[in-house]
């Protein structure tokens, strides 16, 4: 491998806070290296400086030894630096083929060919695993992973000397990451340097060269990756020794909180039942677009089921849920796949975005007759603070904005928010997406203990292994259908994938003794 395609010196960033503290990074050509640390450590603000997103505050930077102080995110891709971002950048009005080359649009005398641009978005498409979408397809119709993987291709697209690549698998099934690992392969025998920011540990032991650890803004270790453990790894990042998170027997399960009957949406839901108890975890396993996002949309209300009714908390009447209003008001919340878009009010401070859903708390009543009132601000800042201190959020108080803090400590302002509200079911879709190991750890026990406070807690995640940690069963969902649901010490990962699987071979293996689901009908779809 070539030296120094890139070199760092006294790279330093301040906001309110110094967010880099004389960083000293260097990336050699046909490499990848890996860049972790805990959400705030400094890893997506280097990352940004390096593609030209902002101007750092000191330091120095060279690209094949000619100083490189990038003015612009164009400025950086003309000198050949490009990047995948971990936040989506995609225009959902606009199709697939038109966001993959939304710079380069092929033209004839001003009028696009979309002939040739669908064309060649398909090559790129195919390269990640996207050939069965349609490239004129808006990307508002594709889920996250789906979009992500769009990001991906686009980032592909052009031929590049530096690619920095930042949570790129976060969304990702593993299929899809091993198709984004072959092309990873392929860039580095090109000889493409590549920057890989991920919080999955054994991504990095299996692809990168080179591991650089960020805490607090400083470089505190650059290692080879084949001579570096996970565990010192994990222990360079956050300071401190984890323990373990296996949960070794089932918790005792308390009385039911929700029960879904053959709820179903159009091709995406199809005639899936189940239950959720108190005092338990019930997980969702599912290839990317199964529908497990799509129910629990339909639980929550943001989407109107075309079939089937949802019992609450043991009573024989429907519950009555046609908006998330309605589910909030009878103690559901919902941690959405996509917090960026639907968790959060990124302009508005983290002091709205966590007392928001439990508004009349915050009011200071008053006016005629008592009715009318104001917010109480010192209300609103003490019970921010409270909630942002109880999970860790890294902020500079709770009257920053959401849009600036990491994408980790986002994710636990909208778990702050439902806390505050103190649900009795409480829906995490994805809850560690783009979160540190360290803050994983602190999520895992955080939805322990609410288990133990007799809360219903659904958990649906991609990171099988996260499944296997937390739940008590493991429900999988398959082509929109209830394929399986298997209790702890049933499950293995083979049949955890076999059922996954399972929808789109036209079969659905048994169901465990004792659990429901209507696998005629799957057969006959």
């Amino acid at each position: 491998m070539e030296a120094s395609l890139l070199k760092v010196s006294g790279l330093s960033k301040s906001y309110s806070a110094k967010v880099l503290d004389g960083v000293d990074f260097d990336l050699r050509a046909g490499e990848v290296h890996a860049l972790v640390g805990e959400n705030g450590a400094g890893k997506s603000t280097l990352a940004r400086i390096l593609c030209g997103l902002t101007p750092a505050g000191a330091g120095a930077m060279s690209l094949h030894g000619e100083a490189y102080t990038p003015g612009s995110k164009r400025d950086a891709e003309l000198h050949g630096v490009r990047m995948v971002m971990q936040e989506l950048n995609l225009i959902g009005n606009l199709s697939v083929a038109e966001n993959i080359f939304l710079e380069h649009l092929p033209h004839r005398c001003g009028v696009v060919s979309f002939a040739r641009l669908n064309a060649a978005a398909r090559t790129v498409m195919a390269r990640v695993g996207l050939e069965s979408i349609d490239p004129a397809t808006p990307v508002r119709a594709l889920g996250v992973g789906q979009q992500q993987l769009v990001e991906i291709a686009a980032g592909l697209s052009r031929s590049c000397r530096l690619l920095i690549l930042d949570e790129p698998t976060a969304a990702l099934t593993g299929t899809e990451t091993e198709l984004l690992f072959t092309q990873i392969a392929r860039l580095k025998a090109e000889g493409t340097g590549i920057i890989y920011i991920s919080h999955r540990m054994e991504e990095l032991k299996r692809i990168a060269d080179r591991i650089t650890v960020l805490r607090d803004g400083k470089n505190v270790a650059t290692r080879p990756a084949a001579d570096t453990g996970i565990d010192e790894i994990v222990r360079l990042m956050v300071g401190r020794e984890l323990g373990a998170v296996q949960a070794a027997v089932r918790r005792p399960r308390g009385a039911p909180a929700l029960r879904a009957e053959r709820l179903g949406r159009a091709a995406a839901v199809r005639n899936v039942s189940f239950e959720a108890y108190r005092g338990e975890i019930l997980g969702f396993a599912g290839l990317m677009g199964s529908g497990r996002t799509e129910t629990m949309r339909l639980l929550f209300g943001a989407d109107r089921a075309d079939a089937g009714a949802l019992y609450l908390y043991g009573s024989e009447l429907p519950a009555r849920i046609r908006s998330p209003r309605d589910a909030v008001r009878q103690g559901l919340a919902l941690l959405p796949e996509d917090r960026k878009a639907q968790g959060l009010f990124l302009p508005l401070p983290v002091r709205v975005n966590i007392t928001l859903a439990k508004l009349r708390a915050s009011l200071r009543w008053g006016g005629w007759g008592g009715w009318g009132g104001c917010i109480n601000l010192a209300a609103e800042r003490d019970a921010a603070a409270r909630q942002t201190q109880a999970l860790s959020v890294r902020c500079q108080g709770p009257e920053q904005r959401a849009a600036e803090l990491s994408g980790g400590n986002q994710q636990k302002v909208v778990i702050a928010k439902w806390l505050y509200r103190d649900c009795e079911i409480l829906i995490f879709d994805e809850p560690t997406r783009g979160i540190d190991v360290g803050a994983k750890f602190e999520i895992y026990g955080l939805l322990n203990d609410l288990a133990a406070k007799g809360k219903a807690i659904i958990v649906v995640s991609s990171d099988l292994k996260e499944l296997l940690a937390l739940c008590d069963r493991i429900a999988v969902i398959s082509a929109g259908r209830l394929a399986a649901v298997f209790e702890r010490g049933e499950w293995t990962q083979d049949k955890i994938m076999a059922a996954a699987l399972s929808g789109y071979l036209n079969t659905v293996p048994p169901l465990p003794c004792g659990e429901r689901a209507d696998v005629s009908e799957a057969n006959a779809g």
